[in-house]
C-alpha cells in the first residue's frame, strides 16, 4: 500500500494573544492554541479553561423535557413498573445505568433490557416490546435509541404502554420533491433529543448518557430531591462521551474533565476492577484510557456476547464479582482484537485487488466477518485510505453493516439518498449502521458513489498544524501549560506543532514487533532532542531512501547521518526514565 499523500495546512487565526495570555495567566502561545479551537471571547476562554459543574446548562431547556418529567413523575408516584431499554454499545450501557440509578434513587420500580446485537439488532423492536408487555411493564424509557423507532413505539402504545424516548441520534426525515425535509418523530408520550430541529437547548452534541443524566437531574428537581446526590454519575457520562466519540467542546468538555476527576477516585466496584485489571495508573487516567482501554472492554460484551455483562459490571456492589466480570470483559476484548485484525487484513485485500477498492466511497462485503466488528474494521480502512467506508457482513435477513466517514462527507445524508435500497439505516455525519437485501449490494455501491459528490480534494487527508515550534522553545513549562487544554479528543484535538529543516542524525527501530522508530533530531539552531514515531519504521526509511538515495537507511541506523533534512509534525512530552526527566517529541507525520 502506497504512503498516503497528506495536505499540511497551518492555522492562522488572529487575536490579541498577549492580552488573552495576561488576563488568564497563560502564555501567548497557549492563548493562540485556544483560539485555534474556535474558542473566542473572554467568557468562552474562561469557560474553556475553568468550566465547572455549575456551568452546565439546565436540562429543562431540552424540548419535551417538561413533558417527560411530568409523565415519569406521575409514574414514579403511582409505583408503575418502568423498563429502561438501552443500546448495546458503551453509550447505551452507561445511559441505561444512569437511568436505573436515578429512578431507583427516586424510589422507582424499574428494571432494564438491552437488545442483543445479533438477534435483535439496533434499538427498539417488537420482540423487546412484547417482552416488556409480558413482564407487566407500564412504561418504557429508551436511552441512546428510539428516535427512529416510530413503528415500534406505535405498537407499544397500541398495547397500552407509555413510552418516553431519550436519544441523541439524528431525527429521520423524508425529502420532498421541493427538496425540503419533513422530519418524522416517533409517536411517544415525550421525545427528548437535542437534535430535534426546534429544540432550544444551546448544545446539540450530547451523547445518549448525557441526555439520560439531564433527565435524572430534572426528575430530582421536580420531586424535591437533591440532584447533587447523583453527581457521581458524571463519570459514566464522561465514559460515554469519549467512548461514543462525541465532540469534546462546550458542555461535553466539562462533563469529561469533571468525570475524569471522579473516575480517578471512583467508588464504583466495577469500574475499579476494570481499571485494575487493565493496568491503568488511576492517578493519570485520561480520555485516551477511556477511548482505547476501558471503552473497548465495555463495548466487547455487546459485540461478542451480551451488553448486559457490561451493565452488570456497572451495577455490581461486590468487589469479588466485579473482578471476575472485569476479567471476562478484558478477555472478550483480547479475543475481539484478534478477530478484528484478521477482518482488517481481508478488507485491505479487497481494496487493493478488486474494483470496489477504486471507488470514492468503499463498500466492502466481508461475509465471514463478525457483524459486531464491522464498524471497527470500517474505521481502520477509512484511516488507511482516507475514504468513507461501509463494511457489510452476512446476517440472517440479508446484509448488515456499519460505516465510518471522513470530515468532508455526511454519511447519514448519503444513506438517505439510497433509502429505497435499504431495509434499515440510522446514524449521523461520521458513522452509521445499515441493513439491506443481498441482491441490492451492487446497486447500493453504485448509487452511493454516483450521489456522493466527493472530489479529489475532499479525499486528501488534511493535517491541520497549529503553529511552527522551534525545538529551543519546547520547555517543561510549555508542556505543563499544554495540560490546561486537556481533555483531548474529537472536537478538541491535541495540538499539532511543526518544524522545517530538521536534520535527522540517526534512527533506531525499537519494540518486540519492531514497530517504533526512535530518531535523534537537530533543529536549525543546533537544538537536539529525541523523537519517537509509532508509525511504520520501514516506510519511513524507504521514504528517506527515495529522497536521499540508496544506502541512506543504513547510515541512519548507524547514527552517522548528515545532511538529511525533513519537516515533522509533532507533540512534545516529558520522558521519565530511572528518575531522569528529558524533553522528547512524538512525531505524527513527516515530509
Amino acid at each position: 500500500m502506497a504512503r498516503k499523500k497528506k495536505n499540511w495546512v497551518i492555522l492562522r487565526k488572529g487575536g490579541d494573544f498577549q492580552r488573552t495570555g495576561e488576563k488568564f495567566h497563560i502564555s501567548p502561545r497557549t492563548a493562540a492554541l485556544i483560539r485555534n479551537r474556535d474558542v473566542v471571547g473572554d467568557e468562552a476562554v474562561d469557560r474553556y479553561l475553568n468550566g465547572t459543574i455549575a456551568d452546565l446548562y439546565d436540562g429543562m431547556l431540552l424540548k419535551d423535557m417538561d413533558r417527560a418529567v411530568e409523565v415519569l413523575t406521575e409514574k414514579l408516584r403511582e409505583g408503575a413498573k418502568i423498563r429502561i431499554i438501552g443500546d448495546y454499545d458503551i453509550d447505551g450501557v452507561q445511559a441505561t445505568y444512569i437511568l436505573l440509578e436515578g429512578l431507583r434513587y427516586l424510589g422507582g420500580d424499574v428494571d432494564s433490557d438491552i437488545p442483543d446485537r445479533m438477534k435483535d439488532g439496533y434499538g427498539l423492536n417488537r420482540h423487546l416490546i412484547e417482552r416488556a408487555f409480558d413482564d407487566g411493564t407500564d412504561t418504557i424509557v429508551t436511552c441512546d435509541n428510539g428516535i427512529a423507532a416510530a413503528e415500534e413505539i406505535a405498537y407499544a402504545r397500541s398495547l397500552g404502554m407509555t413510552v418516553v424516548v431519550t436519544d441523541h441520534h439524528e431525527v429521520p426525515y423524508e425529502e420532498g420533491e421541493d427538496g425540503k425535509r419533513r422530519y418524522v418523530l416517533p409517536p411517544a408520550d415525550a421525545v427528548v433529543d437535542p437534535k430535534q430541529e426546534d429544540c432550544p437547548y444551546p448544545f446539540k452534541g450530547l451523547c445518549g448518557a448525557a441526555v439520560a443524566y439531564k433527565l435524572t437531574e430534572a426528575l430530582c428537581e421536580a420531586m424535591g430531591r437533591d440532584a447533587e446526590d447523583l453527581d457521581y454519575l458524571m463519570e459514566n457520562v464522561a465514559i460515554a462521551t469519549v467512548g461514543d466519540v462525541m465532540d469534546l467542546t462546550d458542555e461535553n468538555r466539562i462533563f469529561v474533565r469533571q468525570g475524569l476527576e471522579m473516575l480517578r477516585r471512583t467508588k464504583n466496584p466495577g469500574l475499579n476492577a476494570l481499571i485494575d485489571c487493565t493496568g491503568i495508573d488511576r492517578e493519570h487516567i485520561s480520555a485516551y484510557h477511556i477511548g482505547f482501554v476501558l471503552g473497548p472492554c465495555i463495548n466487547a460484551s455487546g459485540r461478542l456476547d451480551t451488553a448486559k455483562r457490561s451493565l452488570e459490571l456497572m451495577e455490581t456492589e461486590n468487589s469479588r464479582d466485579a473482578s471476575l466480570l472485569a476479567g471476562n470483559l478484558k478477555a472478550l476484548n483480547d479475543s475481539r482484537k484478534d478477530m478484528t485484525q484478521k477482518a482488517v487484513e481481508e478488507a485491505l485485500e479487497l481494496v487493493e485487488h478488486t474494483e470496489a477498492g477504486k471507488d470514492r466511497v468503499l463498500v466492502l462485503c466481508l461475509p465471514s466477518c463478525h457483524e459486531s466488528l464491522a464498524g471497527i474494521v470500517a474505521g481502520r480502512v477509512r484511516d488507511a485510505y482516507y475514504k468513507p467506508v461501509f463494511v457489510l457482513t452476512r446476517g440472517e435477513d440479508g446484509l448488515k453493516g456499519s460505516g465510518r466517514s471522513i470530515e468532508t462527507w455526511h454519511m447519514y445524508e448519503g444513506l438517505n439518498r439510497c433509502r429505497e435500497l435499504l431495509t434499515r439505516f440510522g446514524g449521523h455525519r461520521m458513522a452509521a449502521g445499515l441493513s439491506l437485501p443481498e441482491e441490492n449490494l451492487e446497486a447500493f455501491r453504485r448509487k452511493i458513489n454516483e450521489t456522493c459528490g466527493l472530489t479529489d480534494a475532499d479525499l486528501q487527508e488534511k493535517i491541520t498544524i497549529d503553529m511552527q515550534l522551534p525545538f529551543s522553545s519546547i520547555t517543561g513549562q510549555l508542556i505543563q501549560e499544554l495540560q490546561l487544554l486537556e481533555p483531548f479528543g474529537k472536537g478538541n484535538p491535541k495540538p499539532v506543532f511543526a518544524q522545517r529543516q530538521v536534520e535527522v542524525l540517526g534512527a533506531r527501530i525499537l519494540g518486540k514487533n519492531r514497530n517504533v522508530l526512535k530518531l535523534r533530531l537537530e533543529d536549525s539552531d543546533g537544538t537536539e532532542l529525541d523523537a519517537l514515531y509509532f508509525g511504520n519504521p520501514e516506510e519511513f526509511l524507504d521514504y528517506a531512501e527515495e529522497a536521499y538515495g540508496n544506502g541512506v537507511s543504513k547510515v541512519l541506523l548507524a547514527g552517522k547521518a548528515r545532511g538529511i533534512r525533513m519537516a515533522f509534525t509533532f507533540y512534545p512530552e516529558i520522558h521519565e526514565y530511572r528518575g531522569n526527566r528529558s524533553i522528547q517529541i512524538i512525531v505524527q507525520d513527516y515530509k
